[in-house]
């Protein structure tokens, strides 16, 4: 998710959110399309969003460190990539966090002890991945989580050029061995304090790049899970629970939700998840690659990963995906012998 000082674009970009509005009108009637096809709307709306949502303030906390330091085998080493909802900004405390509440989550299912290593930079486009990715492999992960997206949606930056910049890091993350999962681009539509038809363009454009990252990260070899609206309802029906201070970013409970969402998906990826259902629920089952982005970017929650059918990778609409829709993990549930998340270990990191 974005920072807060980069909610719309600015200057010759607008050109392009005029057209796109103008497109998007023409399904809405006569007045709307009025309506959205004047830059003047966006463009208040802009500005309104911007007045709205404050500029951030303080870093997130640091979540490096040793989680479950007594318990027994090698440690897990995991990375957590991305921009401000990888980093957790909006929430105070160290165990808040998303990579605190994964690398609990983690450590407490697998009872081995999980090293953490947070290189996610609030405002970070999927560009910034490059150094960040650079820094993760000094640390030979195992495991890496990346959160990005939602900054190139309110940047506009074209999205063949935010997924190239994603595959480069995912490649250079699988050639090192380590495993990626890809919580793919937020629903920003879902942000209350941007109004329609903004709103509008926003979701489209947020649901237009989840689906084009979950076809590129799963052809390099990653895993994704749809984050989408996944928030959405919730916050909609208690918006001072799930909402950050800045009503933009999650609060720590929204962050909760989100790392529950995608720990299934961490295990899995580590050879650890549960053994699959005899019949899978509707909406599962493998699918041309595809047809299973567009269909996770729909459904928040869905994991989306590589698949085999009769031996082959591929179909005649291109690559097979497996789609699961894996119930939420507690991230806190299961009892830990070793020190508690909020205590971490902590192992200072530049």
């Amino acid at each position: 998710m974005g920072v807060a000082g980069s909610v719309v674009p600015a200057g010759p970009r607008w050109r392009n959110v005029q057209r796109v509005a103008r497109l998007v009108a023409l399904g809405t009637g006569a007045t709307a399309a009025a309506a959205v096809a004047t830059g003047g709307v966006l463009i208040g709306q802009a500005r309104q969003a911007r007045r709205t949502i404050p500029m951030a303030e303080a870093p997130p906390p640091r979540c490096d460190g040793m989680y479950g330091a007594k318990l027994p085998g090698p440690a897990i080493t995991m990375v957590v990539l991305g921009d401000s909802s990888a980093a957790g900004y909006g929430v105070h405390r160290r165990r808040e966090t998303p990579g605190s509440l994964l690398a609990t989550g983690l450590s407490r299912r697998l009872q081995r002890p999980v090293r953490l290593h947070r290189f996610a930079v609030v405002g970070a486009l999927s560009a910034g991945l490059r150094h960040q990715v650079e820094a993760a492999l000094d640390c030979h992960p195992d495991i890496a989580v990346i959160l990005v997206g939602g900054n190139d949606v309110t940047n506009r930056t074209p999205p063949a050029l935010a997924v190239r910049y994603l595959v480069e890091a995912v490649t250079a993350l699988r050639a090192a061995g380590c495993e990626v999962v890809v919580g793919t681009c937020p629903d920003l539509g879902a942000i209350r304090p941007i109004q329609p038809p903004l709103r509008w363009l926003a979701r489209r454009w947020s649901r237009q790049l989840a689906a084009a990252q979950t076809v590129a990260v799963v052809e390099a070899g990653g895993w994704t899970v749809s984050l989408g609206d996944l928030l959405g309802p919730r916050f909609v029906a208690e918006p001072g629970r799930m909402f950050a201070w800045d009503r933009f970013h999650p609060s720590a409970e929204g962050y909760a939700v989100a790392a529950a969402a995608l720990l299934p998906t961490l295990l899995s990826a580590l050879g650890a998840g549960q053994e699959r259902r005899a019949a899978p629920t509707r909406g599962e089952g493998v699918r041309s690659l595809p047809e299973a982005a567009q269909e996770a970017a729909r459904h928040a929650g869905t994991e989306v990963s590589g698949a085999q059918v009769r031996g082959r990778d591929r179909g005649p609409a291109g690559r097979w995906a497996q789609l699961r829709r894996r119930a939420l993990f507690g991230v806190g549930a299961v009892p830990q012998p070793g020190p508690a998340a909020d205590s971490p270990t902590v192992e200072g990191l530049a």
